[in-house]
Formats: structure tokens, C-alpha cells, sequence
């Protein structure tokens, strides 16, 4: 499994990363301290976060490969994922995509920097 994030996305990106960071993909299901809502709808919701490298990741216990390094994931996301996936960034509405072999994966891809909460 594999994400490759486009040149837009990964500008938008590369500020926020660094030695001292690491990438998530949340599935946005409720469960864990990152994720930020539980779904209320049938709609697939992911969101990009990145949080510091001691930052306990309970529950992220996968890992994707990426051109931005590695991402971990909850095992149980990659039901909803799939083995080939690009994420877009749209500048038209400061929004990313997150797309697989089969199409659009989440359409309005979320992205929160918990290390500039701190």
C-alpha cells in the first residue's frame, strides 16, 4: 500500500514536517485521541495529521509507504483504502483529495498539525 502526494499537496504539506514529526492518516470513525469526530453518515472520512515523533500513536498499527515518508494508519482503515492511492490538492478550493485505484477515496481530505497546538 502506497500514497503518493501530488506536488500542490506536498507544498502545502513539507512546512509542517520534519525529524521531529511524524505522518498519520486518521479515519475519521471516533476511535483514538486524533480522530475528530465519529461518522454519522455513509460518507468515508480520512484526515492527514501530524503530530511529534514521541506522540503516542496507540492504535496506528500499519504503515504506509509515501513520498513524504511513512504514514501510519489503524489496520482496520485499509478496508476503506486502497493499494494505490494520490493525494490532490485542488488550489481553486484549499481542499485535498484523497484518490485510489478505484476512484475518489474522500473528496474533502482534512488536515490538522497537532504539533502547532503545543
Amino acid at each position: 500500500m502506497e500514497i503518493q502526494f501530488d506536488e500542490a499537496s506536498q507544498a502545502k504539506l513539507k512546512g509542517h514536517l520534519g525529524p521531529d514529526k511524524k505522518l498519520l492518516l486518521t479515519f475519521e470513525d471516533g476511535v483514538g485521541q486524533y480522530s475528530q469526530h465519529a461518522m454519522i453518515h455513509m460518507m468515508v472520512q480520512f484526515t492527514i495529521n501530524v503530530v511529534a515523533q514521541a506522540a503516542p500513536t496507540e492504535g496506528y498499527n500499519t504503515t504506509i509507504e509515501s513520498n513524504l515518508g511513512p504514514i501510519l494508519i489503524k489496520d482496520y482503515s485499509t478496508e476503506d483504502l486502497d493499494p494505490h492511492m494520490t493525494v490532490r490538492f485542488n488550489p481553486t478550493l484549499n481542499t485535498m483529495s484523497l484518490n485510489g485505484d478505484g476512484g475518489v477515496i474522500d473528496s474533502a481530505l482534512g488536515f490538522i498539525d497537532f504539533t502547532a497546538r503545543a
